[in-house]
């Protein structure tokens, strides 16, 4: 089948671990997907290898301030 364009926008601290195995899938088999990240977060990273491309965004919280909120 042919692939579609997708956009991915995984909230912080949401179930991107799991998700994660679902877009690098989807890109293998054809999907041009991006993946819209914030700069800071705990389980999403800016991986070079993947399937998909990821943008980042830039956001006012620091990694601190994630962690003393938790």
């Amino acid at each position: 089948s042919e692939g579609g364009k997708l956009l991915v926008v995984p909230m912080v601290g949401s179930h991107w671990l799991s998700m994660e195995v679902v877009v690098q899938k989807l890109a293998e088999r054809g999907h041009d997907v991006v993946v819209l990240m914030p700069e800071i977060s705990w389980q999403m990273a800016e991986s070079r290898g993947h399937a998909y491309t990821v943008k980042t965004y830039p956001v006012s919280t620091k990694l601190e301030d994630l962690d003393n909120t938790f």
